[in-house]
């Protein structure tokens, strides 16, 4: 009896790219990037070089730090609309409070604010259940309201940017003939951290656990609201880093400093292979996605595109990308 071999179907190309791309995450957006600085070359000759190399991670290491608080709360299925309030809060007490204390503890009172937003932001979505992006823009609005009676206060006082601030935002260290900026010694600690935490920690796993299935969470005897609280807080802590290493960038404090990083962290948070709803990504992919929005708004920049273009843009970027992800996820 002779048996005849049967020869599977030969995959589709598409269907072959879509599952490399989520096997993969992280080689398709070191494409788009050297696509994106290959442009930039071509349309600017010669702006590559080490100096604007230097002022590319020095502008994404800020928005690279917000997006890990978007990754860790969309990991939950969340979001964190406070984080450009609690920068903007912490950047504004550091500068206004530095004239007349000490700097450790303007320190402390530049962070109280990101610790007590965190805390209701965590009993909020954690304890009364309420959505995390109304919670975050509610306390998005109380916070900015705060500030601005702050900010009459301590108006005669004047602000100042405090030294060390400015060397770590703007200073740059030659190592090896190459100028590596500053803001890396606490960058590069804190992300080795955070993906750490994200991926070798059990509050790590919680946090992709409650957003994969929080029923199956709470059954499995989680405390659900434990796992938000510590969310929640540690965001708006990073958040207040963030504002203390931009105005050091900025060197000029204003009212509304990091609100404009809001919503190009959420970009770079999906844009990196994070899930809006939730259980998915991580942040390594974060990292490049802040990178590729960095060279993006340099490109932009450069073809003279106005900031509401940009923003209409960064928004039609995350609908793309979640359409994408929803594309392979229901191929896989």
């Amino acid at each position: 009896m002779s048996t005849t071999a049967i020869t599977p179907a030969p995959v589709p190309l598409g269907r072959r790219i879509k599952r490399f791309m989520a096997d993969r995450p992280l080689i398709p957006l070191i494409i788009l990037l050297v696509i994106l600085v290959v442009i930039l070359q071509i349309l600017r000759p010669g702006i590559v070089n080490e100096r604007w190399i230097a002022n590319t991670i020095k502008f994404a290491i800020p928005l690279a730090i917000l997006a890990g608080c978007q990754t860790m709360t969309m990991l939950t299925g969340g979001i964190d609309l406070s984080v450009g309030t609690v920068a903007t809060m912490s950047a504004f007490i550091m500068a206004t409070q530095i004239v007349s204390q000490d700097p450790a503890v303007a320190f402390l009172l530049a962070m109280m604010p990101a610790v007590l937003i965190g805390l209701v932001n965590g009993i909020g979505v954690g304890v009364f259940r309420v959505h995390p992006l109304i919670m975050t823009l509610g306390t998005s609005l109380i916070g900015t309201g705060c500030l601005q009676v702050y900010q009459r206060t301590v108006i005669a006082s004047g602000a100042k940017i405090p030294d060390f601030l400015a060397w770590l935002g703007t200073g740059v260290t030659p190592v090896l003939g190459f100028a590596f900026p500053n803001a890396l010694l606490l960058f590069v600690p804190l992300a080795a951290l955070i993906v750490f935490t994200l991926a070798r920690t059990g509050f790590g796993r919680l946090l992709y656990a409650v957003g994969d299935n929080e029923r199956a969470t709470r059954l499995s005897g989680v405390q659900y609201w434990q796992v938000i609280m510590a969310l929640y807080v540690t965001s708006s802590v990073l958040a207040g880093v963030t504002g203390l290493l931009y105005i050091g960038l900025i060197k000029a404090p204003s009212l509304s400093l990091a609100e404009p990083l809001v919503l190009p962290s959420v970009a770079a948070a999906v844009i990196g292979g994070t899930s809006i709803f939730g259980g998915r990504g991580g942040y390594t992919g974060t990292i490049i996605g802040a990178l590729i929005l960095t060279v993006l708004t340099t490109l932009l920049t450069i073809l003279q595109m106005p900031e509401g273009a940009r923003r209409i843009l960064f928004g039609l970027i995350v609908l793309f990308v979640t359409a994408a992800y929803l594309r392979i996820v229901e191929d896989k």
